[in-house]
């Protein structure tokens, strides 16, 4: 699943200049700073970690929610490609040895093959490995015309490219999302992984969505375990990869060590 070769920058280079992309040309700037904290992403199975989710956060570790607000029609272009290249050059600074997981924004993408540009030449610059790199988007991502965000989806698994939907379970189009494309993982919302130990309810949603994504050739990562009672339960029905503070919380500016006691 994770042997696809990442097609090379040279490729895609004349992208812009063939598409003739707005977002790439209307020279605006970011106004603003950011930074990025990082949580690790375990493997239970074979106790490491499977990745590390790039979180945006302030320049002082303020909220992301604080950064966002900051993002609109203006700059939203900016703000994505400047996220990518520093998710990628902040890894490669930390020595990151893992998948990195980066959330990208659909309605920032005007030409997939464009827009993938940063990205690479970032990896390049940087000596990060394209091929570690995940791109993820929320499944209730207000996205205008999902049939653009279903083309993103597509092209960026065909340069190789691994991809993710994030908070499974939470949006209102999430199997007719996922009836059209398959993404390389399914990251379940946190609302189903609560208490999901003790809420049958839950536990029969989730078993049907492990079932159904090992039919379609996706991994599952539960996100937001905080109890050891949630890690078991997830476990015992054959989830291995897992996010959430029981394991480790967001660092800023570097990468997160997950407790030992976690494993256990």
């Amino acid at each position: 699943m994770y042997a696809r070769t990442i097609i090379d920058l040279d490729e895609v280079d004349n992208e812009p200049r063939r598409s003739g992309c707005r977002g790439c040309n209307n020279g605006v700037k970011l106004d603003f700073d950011f930074e990025y904290a990082f949580q690790p992403i375990v493997d239970l199975a074979t106790r490491t970690v499977f990745a590390h989710e790039a979180l945006v956060r302030g320049p002082n570790g303020e909220s992301a929610r604080s950064v966002l607000a900051r993002v609109n029609d203006t700059n939203r272009y900016q703000f994505d490609q400047a996220c990518r290249v520093k998710a990628v050059s902040t890894a490669a600074h930390l020595g990151m040895d893992t998948f990195l997981s980066i959330n990208f924004l659909p309605n920032a993408v005007y030409q997939p093959e464009a827009c993938i540009r940063s990205t690479l030449r970032a990896a390049r610059e940087y000596g990060f490995p394209a091929e570690r790199i995940i791109f993820e988007v929320t499944e209730d991502e207000r996205v205008v015309d999902r049939a653009h965000l279903l083309n993103i989806f597509q092209k960026y698994s065909s340069l190789g490219f691994k991809t993710a939907i994030d908070d499974f379970g939470a949006g209102y189009a999430g199997l007719n999302l996922l009836s059209e494309f398959q993404p390389t993982i399914l990251k379940l919302d946190m609302d189903l992984v609560r208490n999901i130990d003790a809420m049958p309810a839950r536990q029969a949603i989730v078993q049907g969505l492990v079932y159904m994504s090992r039919l379609l050739g996706s991994r599952v990562i539960a996100e937001g375990v905080e109890t050891r009672r949630e890690r078991d339960y997830l476990a015992s029905i054959g989830i291995d990869l897992m996010q959430g503070y029981y394991f480790c919380r967001p660092a800023f500016k570097a990468l997160g060590e997950v407790d030992p006691h976690a494993w256990d």
